[in-house]
């Protein structure tokens, strides 16, 4: 059996990014989405969701190109200048070389969470802004301030061996840089796994669509489509809308949001999940189908 949850990431960070989740949604094939506790359109992004019963609603964790929920000066290894670093590259090699304080990150992490429990919302599932948690030096304060906030769902961030065939990477260049960075970070794969298992929590066997994000089109998702493997995924998305408020916002993603938002909401994009055999399903109903 292939069953898929597709997740919108970034909601609550524009209204344009907002209403759009909303119509991925109630005219897509959206079933989850992760909101950003941190984010200028929290608050209104609380209120639809709340409107949304079908929507699983969970946390997506910012600790890299933002503001922490925090007061910064208590975060001294994770900011600069009252922000996030800035940059996964940065990021990266500070995590990597121990320069990134645990409890400062366990602590944000939990009061990420807690602002949208605060807010009314049963938070489902945590996952992490540009995939921060790949690392180990992330991922395992991650897991103590999610498991202390009452979560037990988290986003696996890596995907199959070949997300794509040859023959479809061949015909787009354009992808074989990120495809070529997403496998060398696979390496952590093993960690994760293991990490997560031995916390009691639960999680996809993976995550499709990293790679193409920015560049999905209608093809593309045909092709991730038909390259499914048996068992639980997740696919990664970025509807929106490129209007003033996001051309504030900082961003490299901005045509290509309303591009998404298309491909989620044609009516071909559940023909195409029916015809490879796939059941779309929610976070939530991941929970309950493990529990059970």
């Amino acid at each position: 059996m292939r069953r898929l949850i597709i997740n919108a990431d970034d909601f609550g960070f524009t209204s344009g990014v907002n209403r759009a989740i909303v119509q991925a949604h109630t005219r897509g094939i959206v079933t989850s989405s992760t909101l950003m506790a941190n984010s200028r359109a929290f608050d209104e992004a609380v209120q639809m969701a709340k409107a949304l019963p079908g929507l699983s609603v969970g946390c997506h964790i910012v600790l890299i190109d933002g503001e922490p929920v925090l007061d910064a000066p208590g975060l001294p290894t994770i900011t600069d200048s009252r922000r996030f670093h800035d940059g996964l590259k940065t990021f990266a090699a500070r995590a990597l070389t121990g320069r990134m304080n645990a409890r400062e990150i366990e602590t944000e992490a939990r009061a990420q969470i807690q602002r949208i429990q605060s807010a009314g919302i049963a938070v489902s599932h945590v996952d992490t802004h540009k995939h921060t948690h790949i690392f180990p030096q992330i991922l395992r304060p991650l897991l103590r301030a999610t498991h202390d906030c009452g979560v037990r769902a988290m986003r696996n961030p890596f995907g199959p061996r070949l997300p794509l065939r040859s023959s479809q990477l061949l015909t787009r260049p354009n992808l074989w840089t990120r495809f070529a960075e997403v496998r060398i970070l696979s390496r952590f794969a093993g960690q994760f796994r293991r990490a997560v298992h031995r916390e009691g929590f639960v999680a996809p066997d993976g995550t499709l669509g990293i790679e193409v994000t920015g560049t999905l089109d209608e093809k593309l998702f045909q092709a991730i489509a038909q390259s499914i493997p048996d068992g639980t995924w997740e696919f990664v998305c970025h509807p929106g809308y490129n209007d003033p408020d996001l051309a504030a916002a900082k961003t490299r993603l901005r045509e290509s949001r309303e591009l998404e938002l298309k491909v989620l909401t044609m009516p071909a994009a559940r023909e195409v999940l029916a015809r490879a055999g796939i059941q779309l399903i929610s976070y939530r109903a991941l929970l309950a189908n493990n529990v059970a």
